[in-house]
């Protein structure tokens, strides 16, 4: 890693350059850029997830501090490439006045005719597509799990101002769940009376299960509480009896179903990266993450 002090957006990718050539790789060969908004004591946890997801998405990874905007304005940054990374990498701590415009330092660090996406791996806006640095990508990601306070009211809020490319990995973390559920009623074509589902208190995954299963089967769909970890278990009441999904170790989940034995079935809570990663494999719009969130609002506003 190479200390850039008091620098700017053109003496960054000036060190871009150079440290192709020093690892004898002149051309890029990277899919798109990943712009991380982060405070410093988060940003290191927050570039060690985008390493590992890297491996899978070769990128240009530019995490971007936000200190005090008072005073002069001072850009200092970390760049570098290898060592792990996919791509390369510069990680940027903004001061004083700068902070108030951001976006104009991103900017010109953008890969070009590439794709964005940006991750804000603990508080975001709260209209991320109006942000001046949303603005700027084709894929916002937000972690409703992760803000340190209010993570229900950041989910719902994320819910009420969507825009197209946006998504929150609290609806990633569901995709396990949802596949095994709508394998399930593949199996067992039956007509749902009601849904419960299970977790602990706070959990914004949960909200959005409850949302998607009320807005997919059209019946009331009940929350419940739980010690965790996550989500506990999903319950699908059918005229023949349960279908029911159990995880209470967050690992191995229990299916049971009608007149079949109960078997096991994998279903680990994932880490981070592996939910990062799947979202950058997608950069068009999620439309039933769209509709979801839609739905949520409109059972939110009937309590």
């Amino acid at each position: 890693m190479i200390e850039l002090t008091d620098t700017s957006s053109s003496k960054i990718a000036a060190e871009f350059v150079r440290a192709r050539t020093r690892a004898g790789s002149p051309a890029m060969g990277m899919v798109m850029t990943l712009v991380i908004v982060a405070p410093e004591e988060d940003a290191a946890e927050a570039m060690a997830a985008a390493k590992r997801a890297s491996r899978e998405h070769p990128s240009r990874v530019l995490g971007v501090i936000l200190g005090d905007a008072r005073g002069a304005g001072q850009v200092n940054a970390q760049v570098g490439s290898g060592d792990g990374w996919g791509g390369e990498t510069a990680l940027i701590r903004l001061k004083g006045e700068v902070v108030k415009h951001a976006e104009s330092v991103v900017l010109p660090l953008l890969l070009p005719d590439s794709p964005v996406a940006i991750w804000w791996p603990t508080s975001a806006p709260a209209d991320t597509a109006a942000d001046p640095l949303g603005a700027l990508a084709q894929r916002r990601i937000t972690d409703s799990a992760a803000v340190p306070r209010g993570k229900s009211t950041a989910m719902l809020t994320q819910c009420r101002t969507y825009a197209p490319g946006n998504t929150d990995l609290s609806w990633t973390r569901l995709t396990p769940w949802r596949a095994l559920l709508a394998a399930a009623l593949d199996q067992h074509p039956l007509k749902v009376t009601r849904a419960t589902v299970t977790a602990e208190r706070i959990s914004p995954s949960a909200d959005l299960l409850v949302a998607w299963l009320s807005d997919r089967l059209k019946v009331e769909v009940s929350r419940r509480n739980s010690d965790g970890p996550g989500i506990t278990e999903v319950s699908m009441e059918t005229r023949e009896g349960p279908i029911r999904i159990s995880r209470a170790d967050g690992r191995l989940a229990t299916f049971s179903s009608p007149n079949r034995p109960d078997r096991p079935v994998a279903l680990k809570r994932r880490e981070v990266p592996a939910l990062l990663a799947e979202e950058l494999r997608r950069l068009d719009e999620d439309d039933v993450y769209a509709e979801v969130a839609t739905h949520l609002v409109k059972l939110r506003s009937k309590k």
